[in-house]
């Protein structure tokens, strides 16, 4: 994966299959992560503890992970969950929306905030 942007930026908009963050936009899913946002290709209903390698390779830079698991709350496979236990690193899976809210509000506050998102095809 190549980032789309190096370093922390807030995401300005959600919706129709896709992001916009620093003045740029993003058809599809995406990693917001510590070292930049990153295009992030996944099957939401099969996701598994690979999709998470990147996050999990940058879990010293990050106190809480979001995962924004699309239109609505669910919990990712256990597998994804015991990856992310084993690793240390702190989730909360919720909403895409309320993650980009709860991100940005983080982000803001300068906390060590991670996201994953999983595009959605409707706005706020």
């Amino acid at each position: 994966m190549t980032a789309h942007y190096p370093g922390r930026a807030a995401i300005d908009t959600y919706g129709a299959g896709g992001f916009g963050f620093a003045g740029m936009s993003h058809c599809g899913s995406i990693l917001a992560l510590p070292s930049g946002i990153y295009a992030w290709t996944v099957n939401p209903p099969a996701l598994t503890p690979a999709d998470f390698s990147m996050a999990i390779a940058e879990k010293a830079g990050i106190d809480l992970f979001l995962i924004g698991m699309g239109p609505e709350m669910a919990r990712p496979p256990k597998p994804v969950r015991a990856a992310l236990e084993a690793a240390g690193l702190m989730y909360d899976p919720m909403a895409t929306g309320h993650a980009v809210s709860t991100y940005n509000l983080l982000l803001e506050e300068k906390r060590r905030v991670a996201a994953a998102f999983i595009a959605v095809d409707f706005g706020p």
